[in-house]
């Protein structure tokens, strides 16, 4: 949702490398569903990003730090723009401080109360038809909060969707409503997200029935849409676009020297996102000369060669570049506050070059770099089993989606046989 308001690359990376960025992307999606405009998500967000940055630098660690911050903030916030305004316009500028950081954090924290104000009314959607769905949620399902969360978050989505057709009451519920509705949003989903979307409806719909507050039982008419394993040939791209893309990272840059070596690991290892950001100094075997990824979707390690290219890289990073600082992770922010990198920050990376090189894949990420690697390896006429071992797929049915897919051994494609191509 970001990327439709903010859209120079800087500025887009600036809010989502924030430790807070997931949930901003959030907020925003909630102030479209409400209404704001464009206008307003501009004054909104450099205002909930400042709030995150200044929160970490106060020691907040979690979202339930975050409460204790918001008067502190405020009121540093004044205290840097507040030029003698009188106090009816001081007011008003606090509140316009104050409000967005608010509503962040009654979409971030279920419990949290506005100050002065009952909580913000969003938290749970179609409380007044139906108040006790988010306990039964909790005690008959026995439902964490994270979980919990997407339910609402699906469920503000389709309480929009009614507001905007003018279905003022769940009696309004039909089958053409829901199906136009789930056609409408799975538009917008990605893949991995209309499952548990599409899952989060129908069990709303089979607790209206089961409280009577619906006359018929709507659930079966919320079909998940089929995807079918072997439909589509996984994105990647040639070699000579991963050099292209390589060629566009700025390697005089201390953000150039890290993402260079992120890069490296995601195309020559097929590594998720998630385990790059994962890694930690104690991974790297200098004297053994291998990599250790733990902890991978298939419930092992896996320990890789470590290549020259990725290692005179990784070296350069690591004694350039990389702070000294007690956290172990290998990949950390340039700028203060230098925490680690998350998987979503990582998987960005990948797209700012991508697009910078001008390579035009569909949805491109993190994702598109490891399918890259597999397709080498595929070409190269290794086995699936092989394949599937060497990227850490849990189940052969995970590699049979590459098979479709139209370097030389395992070892020399992690040693990068032809440095010229890395």
């Amino acid at each position: 949702m970001l990327e439709k308001y903010f859209v120079h690359p800087d500025t887009l990376n600036g809010i989502r490398n924030c430790w807070l960025g997931e949930e901003i992307d959030k907020y925003v999606e909630w102030l479209v569903e409400q209404g704001y405009g464009p206008g307003a998500i501009y004054r909104r967000v450099p205002v909930v990003k400042r709030f995150g940055e200044f929160a970490w630098a106060e020691g907040a660690r979690s979202f339930g730090d975050l409460p204790e911050q918001v008067e502190s903030f405020v009121s540093h916030w004044m205290a840097e723009r507040d030029s003698g305004q009188n106090a009816e316009r001081t007011r008003k500028f606090r509140n316009e401080v104050r409000g967005p950081v608010e509503q962040l954090l009654s979409l971030v924290l279920p419990d949290f109360v506005r100050r002065g104000r009952q909580p913000l009314g969003i938290p749970d959607p179609f409380v007044t038809q139906a108040p006790d769905f988010f306990a039964y949620l909790r005690d008959e399902r026995g439902l964490r909060e994270s979980s919990i969360k997407q339910y609402r978050h699906f469920l503000l989505r389709l309480k929009a969707y009614l507001k905007r057709i003018q279905v003022a009451t769940l009696s309004g519920l039909s089958p053409t409503v829901l199906s136009a509705f789930v056609t409408e949003s799975t538009r917008e989903l990605s893949p991995n997200t209309i499952s548990g979307f599409c899952s989060s409806v129908r069990i709303f719909l089979r607790y209206l029935h089961r409280e009577r507050l619906v006359v018929d039982d709507l659930a079966p008419t919320i079909e998940t849409p089929r995807k079918y394993r072997l439909s589509e040939v996984p994105r990647s791209i040639s070699w000579d676009d991963v050099g292209r893309m390589l060629e566009v990272v700025d390697q005089r840059t201390a953000m150039g020297k890290r993402d260079y070596v992120i890069l490296l690991l995601l195309v020559t290892y097929g590594l998720r996102s998630r385990e790059v950001a994962a890694l930690t100094l104690d991974d790297i075997d200098w004297e053994r000369e291998r990599i250790l990824v733990p902890e991978r979707k298939a419930g092992h390690c896996t320990a890789y060669p470590l290549s020259r290219s990725v290692g005179e890289a990784l070296l350069s990073y690591l004694t350039e570049v990389r702070s000294k600082s007690p956290e172990r992770r290998v990949f950390l922010r340039t700028y203060a506050p230098r925490k680690p990198l998350t998987r979503v920050t990582i998987s960005n990376r990948a797209t700012h070059y991508l697009r910078k090189a001008g390579i035009q894949v569909r949805r491109p990420g993190s994702h598109t770099l490891r399918h890259t690697c597999v397709q080498r390896l595929i070409d190269a006429e290794f086995s699936l089993k092989a394949i599937g071992d060497y990227i850490g797929h849990s189940s052969p049915r995970s590699t049979e989606t590459y098979s479709k897919v139209a370097v030389e051994t395992l070892r020399e494609v992690a040693l990068g046989d032809g440095e010229s191509l890395l």
